[in-house]
């Protein structure tokens, strides 16, 4: 589901592919030439040096699913595609921001960052530099209350996301040799 319990906005691709030069590039370039809305794109190396997984999100309004995963699939390099459901998924993403914090406000701005969970990160004369890492949409709400402050640089990294476990699967049994 999205915001506010209403349908899902976006569609949240997990491609694994090849770690191989132009990838990113073959990938982010199929979406340009077709006219799709990439909302936010993220890619490291996975677990396995040889693989990276890009988290594509993109507007469920103007990208027909079905025809994105067609053309991915046809792209050298591709191993897998998986969407992923918001409602089966953990999703994170990462905010850097420079706040304005003059002695006069300084306390509000470190109180919202500790009501958030969010860390300081660098402390100037009237600035700071802090960081949040959480759901987007936690993200998007710490953003908003912090642009009263005069936000003078930010960065997000876009979502990343895997499946969530599941609670129920039968845990394996560790036996110990004597």
């Amino acid at each position: 589901m999205g915001a506010a319990g209403g349908p899902p906005r976006h569609h949240i691709l997990s491609v694994l592919v090849e770690n191989r030069t132009g990838v990113l590039a073959r990938v982010s370039g199929l979406f340009a030439r077709r006219g799709y809305n990439i909302y936010s794109l993220a890619v490291a190396p996975t677990e396995d040096e040889r693989f990276s997984r890009i988290t594509i999100v993109v507007d469920v309004q103007t990208t027909p699913l079905e025809q994105i995963t067609k053309q991915l699939h046809k792209l050298i390099h591709v191993v897998k595609i998986t969407e992923l459901d918001p409602d089966t998924s953990v999703e994170r993403e990462l905010l850097l921001a420079t706040v304005g914090a003059p002695p006069a406000t300084r306390g509000q701005v470190i109180e919202l960052v500790q009501v958030f969970g969010g860390r300081i990160l660098s402390v100037g004369h009237d600035q700071l530099t802090v960081s949040l890492d959480d759901h987007p949409d936690k993200i998007d709400d710490f953003e908003e209350l912090l642009r009263p402050y005069g936000i003078g640089e930010l960065a997000r990294t876009g979502r990343v996301a895997l499946a969530k476990l599941d609670p129920t699967a039968p845990r394996l049994r560790v036996s110990r040799a004597s």
